[in-house]
């Protein structure tokens, strides 16, 4: 049953991204459904259909060129790894044996062929066990959204046409659809489908639109044209609110914002706490943009820079002079100032062409980070070799991902002073991202290979409650904000109470919870640069 207009009713979801808004909704039907011509065999011949077909991916190619340089430009460098991902499975030379196989054997429109061949595809994503995969089978509709599109000859995205300023409501969003909804700037957006982990969340974040996801049959209980208050802070949506209920929330939405720009105007200043303690708030980036856009928020530093934009998308891995220009580009914002690079983070859940992984049945516990490393040491060497060349010019600081055993930092360490003695230069510092919960509790064994630690809490959560960060469907098992989180980081100051600590992951920018990893030890954050200026102002008014 569908609500009526004149009725309150209050919904609740999973808060993906933070924030209070209120506007008028819009509903956008129909996202996922492509154009297809009819379909009539008879006047179908084999080469022209496979000509069709070259000239709609050829297309659709260039476009998901365009497309990552304006996602990276204009929302997140990692949102732009996705169409890196859309390439290559465009390019994939067995999709493209199967499609060619349709379309002669059946005598049907390419149109047809990629309906039937990519339903298959995106089945088999489905169908796995991982979450990860079954993400993967979203990038699979999407992309035969996109070519069924082309092959029908058109080439507007629904999103085109939506009003600027509505609250959104949709079943998903694709990839594709992100870049226009950035030029509309919906108020908030209000989902069916889309976990913590997904495109969505990615995209709201970064472009700091409040979101909410996980409503059931939403374009079904949700009024089009009706008027909503949406508050993250509680999972919360309000849909047509008694007019005291809404004056209410508007007060409450300015004081929200209000604070909001007091801490973005002392944005710049250290975050100091009221015992005098100064504890660093550094940004996540992956791109120039990124990193102007965290300068501008007040970030202190960098401490999160991710080295996988300059490696998705290519048929070969970059040289490293190209990977030394990349990053300085990327970096150029924080010359002279502290900053953290991890280390290349992929693994069999987004391959790169040059690896020759198989696929794995469950990703998340195969191979991943510096266990890729350990298996393409040359890789690891090129790494390595540009970031050296940065050391001068910047306070370098070099992160291992995924690290489980002790000898996994060793084998990077190893490599790290062979080369800095061969080029006659001092080591940067290193450190192992603690993500599993066998390097928190072998941390003595792992401390005399690094200088730092720093938390990658996404990943240590789902870890420990064996919980996959993108499944809804676990999604109350899945709390990284847990006392048993806080326990581990506690365990390690605990037994190495000098070694500084961070946190880079999604729990470091919760202010709610910015005390309690203080108390942990935690010396210093990194989150979204949107979040810096909150997370700044939180910790002046924390007493110890």
């Amino acid at each position: 049953m569908s609500i009526k207009h004149s009725k309150t009713v209050i919904l609740h979801g999973l808060s993906v991204s933070p924030g209070l808004a209120d506007g008028t909704i819009h509903l956008q039907r129909g996202l996922s459904d492509p154009i297809d011509l009819p379909d009539n065999s008879l006047e179908y011949s084999a080469e022209n259909e496979l000509n069709r077909l070259d000239q709609a991916t050829t297309k659709i190619t260039e476009d998901l060129l365009l497309l990552a340089t304006r996602v990276e430009k204009e929302i997140d460098a990692k949102l732009a790894e996705v169409f890196g991902f859309h390439s290559d499975i465009l390019s994939d030379k067995l999709l493209k044996d199967e499609l060619k196989k349709e379309i002669v054997d059946n005598l049907v429109s390419a149109s047809s062929a990629v309906k039937s061949v990519f339903l298959k595809w995106e089945n088999r994503f489905l169908l796995m066990e991982s979450v990860i995969a079954k993400e993967k089978g979203e990038d699979i509709r999407d992309i035969s959204i996109r070519l069924r599109n082309a092959l029908a000859g058109v080439s507007i995205n629904p999103f085109e046409s939506i009003p600027s300023g509505c609250v959104l409501v949709a079943r998903r969003i694709l990839p594709s659809d992100t870049v226009f909804l950035a030029s509309r700037k919906a108020k908030a957006l209000l989902l069916e489908f889309g976990t913590v982990g997904s495109h969505a969340a990615l995209f709201t974040r970064q472009m700091g639109v409040p979101c909410i996801s996980g409503i059931h049959n939403i374009l079904r209980v949700i009024p089009d044209r009706g008027y909503a208050l949406i508050d993250t802070r509680n999972s919360e949506v309000t849909v047509n609110p008694s007019p005291e209920r809404r004056t209410a929330f508007l007060k409450e939405k300015n004081r929200y914002n209000a604070h909001l720009l007091e801490s973005l105007a002392n944005a710049s200043k250290a975050a100091i706490t009221r015992s005098g303690t100064r504890i660093p708030v550094n940004a996540n980036v992956g791109c120039h943009e990124d990193s102007d856009k965290a300068m501008k928020n007040g970030a202190d530093g960098i401490g999160l820079y991710r080295l996988e934009q300059a490696y998705i998308g290519r048929t070969f891995p970059p040289s490293a002079d190209e990977l030394l220009a990349e990053i300085h580009h990327t970096l150029a914002p924080y010359k002279a100032k502290s900053v953290c690079v991890r280390l290349l983070d992929v693994g069999s859940d987004k391959p790169l062409p040059f690896m020759g992984f198989l696929a794995e049945s469950n990703p998340a516990l195969g191979r991943r980070g510096i266990r890729v490393m350990r298996e393409y040491p040359e890789i690891l060497h090129t790494q390595l070799t540009a970031l050296l060349a940065l050391h001068n010019s910047y306070d370098l600081q070099i992160l291992v991902p995924m690290v489980t055993l002790p000898e996994d930092v060793k084998f990077v360490r190893d490599m790290l002073a062979k080369r800095c003695s061969e080029l006659n230069i001092a080591e940067p510092k290193l450190g192992a991202m603690i993500e599993t919960p066998a390097a928190a509790l072998s941390a003595r064994s792992i401390a005399p290979y690094v200088d730092f630690m720093s938390f990658g809490t996404n990943d240590l959560t789902q870890y420990v409650f064996a919980a996959d960060r993108e499944n809804a469907a676990v999604e109350p098992y899945f709390d990284d904000a847990s006392e048993v989180i806080f326990r581990l980081i506690e365990i390690v100051h605990n037994d190495l109470p000098t070694m500084p600590l961070s946190v880079c992951g999604e729990l470091a920018g919760r202010p709610e919870h910015t005390d309690r990893l203080l108390q942990c030890g935690i010396s210093a954050l990194s989150v979204a640069a949107p979040l810096v200026a909150i997370i700044k102002d939180t910790i002046r008014n924390i007493s110890r």
